[in-house]
């Protein structure tokens, strides 16, 4: 508790308001709860666990039990909500991120991997890798509000900041499937390298980078005309990207590296070690540090975006894959 040490003796009056409002601006300062920092929930697959990471203190706080090999996640960008992919059971399962806890276990059926958010909070969209197609899902209800056919076996999905537009990359038939919101309806395909899974689109919603896990590269999107800008020769077996300053990374599984290009010239910048088969990746708010899931390390590091280097590495439960939007903004 803040204490204050309030004067003794009598003051004027209009002094003594002004002190009154001084030491109460030093009150509210002292002893307000301190903001959380961000969080990271890292699905760990073989331990049917989503850890939950504070990333100032580098420590996780809290652990849930997820039943049946979650694998994909999604956190709304309000922080209020994180969804995992159990393609086991052939569920999804709708988590209070603040409150640390399972809201409700829906059954989508077929083989939930992918999961993203739309920027409402709601809903939530499960790409479902057996029967080719994305499934809509309500957030306060976990009713099923539609489903959308893509291609073969849909595995990364991602929104564009205003949430009109879905990117599937299906990862079997060698491209993106882009999806209206509004309507739920496919509206155009643009081919990709070979075997795509994962996909981030930027902050301006202009351009989508897919990860060609067999052809060992990033294909770049450009999102309005619908063509490809570049296709940029990564690590081996590149599995999700991340974006922060200027900069694109992607986790290279059999490589245990981060190849990190640059977004204007598509000139590589650096390869940096991490553990073994690194999956799931996001970066800061502040683009200062990118974030990396090691599925055999079982660690997740932390690479400054400044020096390119790995500057901590978190121990995790078995197996964390961290496929999807894995940060919460905590404050």
């Amino acid at each position: 508790m803040c204490r204050i040490a309030y004067p003794r003796k009598a003051e004027p009056a209009a002094k003594g308001r002004l002190r009154h409002v001084a030491l109460c601006a030093i009150f509210a300062l002292c002893c307000a709860p301190l903001a959380r920092a961000d969080e990271a929930f890292i699905t760990s697959q073989p331990a049917d666990a989503l850890s939950i990471v504070d990333l100032k203190t580098r420590a996780i706080v809290s652990r849930l039990t997820i039943p049946d090999k979650p694998a994909g996640i999604a956190v709304s960008p309000d922080g209020r909500r994180a969804f995992v992919t159990s393609p086991d059971g052939k569920a999804l399962t709708i988590v209070d991120a603040a409150a640390r806890r399972i809201e409700r276990r829906v059954d989508v059926g077929g083989g939930p991997l992918g999961v993203a958010v739309h920027p409402s909070g709601s809903p939530a969209y499960v790409a479902d890798w057996y029967e080719h197609q994305v499934i809509a899902v309500e957030a306060d209800t976990g009713a099923i509000a539609g489903k959308v056919k893509t291609g073969n076996s849909p595995s990364g999905l991602a929104l564009t900041p205003d949430g009109a537009l879905l990117v599937s990359a299906d990862r079997d038939s060698d491209e993106i499937s882009l999806i209206d919101t509004k309507t739920l309806t496919r509206i155009a395909t643009v081919p990709t390298g070979h075997k795509p899974f994962g996909v981030t689109i930027d902050d301006a919603g202009a351009r989508a980078y897919v990860a060609n896990v067999a052809s060992s590269d990033i294909t770049v999107v450009d999102l309005a005309a619908r063509t490809v800008l570049a296709t940029v020769k990564v690590g081996e077996r590149p599995y999700a990207v991340a974006l922060a300053r200027g900069l694109a990374f992607t986790t290279d599984q059999y490589a245990s590296t981060v190849t990190a290009f640059d977004t204007a010239t598509f000139e590589k910048k650096a390869s940096i070690a991490v553990g073994d088969y690194p999956e799931g990746i996001a970066a800061a708010r502040d683009g200062s540090e990118v974030y990396v899931a090691s599925w055999e390390a079982n660690t997740l590091s932390v690479i400054d975006t400044a020096t390119l280097k790995v500057v901590k590495e978190i121990a995790m439960p078995d197996g964390p894959r961290a496929f999807g939007s894995f940060l919460r903004r905590a404050d």
